[in-house]
C-alpha cells in the first residue's frame, strides 16, 4: 500500500499570540487533487507554507514523503513543486535564462513539456522578467514548477493573474497531471468553480479550522436545501437535523441542512404532512451557506 505524501496531526500555527490555524489533521494521497477554499485571511497560505516547511508549526506535526516537512532531505525536496501567490522570479533574467537556471537543479527536467507550455501560453522567452506583465510572470512561474514533473505540486492562488484563456490552459494541464495516480496536487483558489471542476478532495478553512476536509462528492451530497410547503405541523416543531439556515413562512419553510442522508427525505415529508422539494447545491452555493 502506498504511503500518503503528506500527513498532518493536530497541526497548528500562531503568530505571536494570534492563532491562525488550530488542530488540523489530514492526509494527501498519491492521485489526490485537493482544493483549498477559504475567505481572505482564513489561513490557506499559511497551511501551504507549513506543508512546504517554510514555517515551523506551533503545535502538532506535518510530514512530507515520510519526513518532517522542516527537515526534508534534498532528494525529497526535488519531488516538490510550488507556485506562490506572489512570484519570486529574478527580474533581470530573461524567460529563457530563468528556465535554464531552474533546469540546472533537476536531473529529471522535461524539456518537451516546458517547450510545449511556453508555446501554448505565449511566453516570450526573450523578454526580461521585470518587463513581463503579471499574467506572463504567473505563467512562467507555473512552467518552472511543472518542468521537473513533481510528485507533489502545491499552488497558492495559481490563476489569480491569468486571463480566461490562460486559466483554461492551466486547468487542462492540472487535469493531465491528475491522470497520473503517482502525483498529487494541493491548490488554493478563490475561484470555486475551478475547485469544483478539478478537486476530488476539498478543504474548507474558516477561522483557522476545517469546516470540511474530505471527499468532494460526499460534500456535494451532504449539504442540501429543502423547500417544505403545505405543512400540517408547525415548522418550528419539525426535527430538521444540522441546520445551517432556516427561513419559515406560512405553512412551510426553506432550510439548508448539512450531513444530509437521503433516507431523511421520506421521514421529514411524513412528519410535516406537506410536500418536500430537495435542491442539490453547487460547491459555490455550499461554500456561501457555510460562511453565512
Amino acid at each position: 500500500m502506498t504511503e500518503p505524501y503528506v500527513v498532518a496531526r493536530g497541526l497548528g500555527k500562531a503568530f505571536d499570540t494570534r492563532p491562525v490555524l488550530e488542530n488540523l489533521s489530514f492526509a494527501v494521497e498519491p492521485g489526490d487533487i485537493v482544493g483549498v477554499l477559504g475567505e481572505n485571511g482564513a489561513g490557506k497560505t499559511t497551511l501551504l507554507e507549513l506543508i512546504l516547511g517554510y514555517t515551523p508549526p506551533s503545535s502538532g506535526t506535518v510530514s512530507v514523503f515520510g519526513h518532517e516537512s522542516r527537515r526534508l532531505p534534498g532528494a525529497e525536496k526535488r519531488r516538490l513543486g510550488f507556485v506562490p501567490q506572489v512570484d519570486e522570479l529574478v527580474g533581470h533574467l530573461t524567460g529563457a535564462a530563468h528556465i535554464a537556471l531552474i533546469r540546472a537543479f533537476y536531473t529529471a527536467w522535461d524539456d518537451e513539456l516546458v517547450a510545449r507550455l511556453v508555446r501554448k501560453w505565449g511566453i516570450d522567452e526573450t523578454a526580461r522578467v521585470a518587463t513581463m506583465s503579471v499574467g506572463q510572470r504567473q505563467k512562467l512561474s507555473i512552467v518552472l514548477a511543472l518542468g521537473h514533473r513533481p510528485d507533489l505540486l502545491l499552488l497558492d492562488e495559481p490563476v489569480a493573474s491569468l486571463d480566461p484563456l490562460a486559466r483554461r490552459h492551466f486547468l487542462e494541464e492540472i487535469v493531465e497531471i491528475a491522470t497520473d495516480e503517482d502525483r498529487a496536487v494541493v491548490f488554493s483558489s478563490h475561484i470555486v468553480s475551478d475547485v469544483e471542476r478539478l478537486a476530488n478532495r476539498i478543504w474548507i478553512v474558516r477561522d483557522g479550522a476545517f469546516l470540511w476536509a474530505g471527499d468532494a462528492d460526499v460534500l456535494r451530497t451532504s449539504v442540501v436545501r429543502l423547500h417544505l410547503r403545505g405543512c400540517t405541523v408547525p415548522v418550528d416543531r419539525l426535527a430538521l437535523p444540522d441546520m445551517l439556515r432556516f427561513e419559515p413562512y406560512a405553512n412551510g419553510c426553506t432550510a439548508v441542512l448539512r450531513d444530509w442522508q437521503d433516507e431523511m427525505e421520506t421521514e421529514i415529508a411524513r412528519e410535516s404532512g406537506g410536500t418536500l422539494e430537495l435542491e442539490r447545491l453547487t460547491l459555490e452555493d455550499i461554500f456561501l451557506e457555510l460562511h453565512r
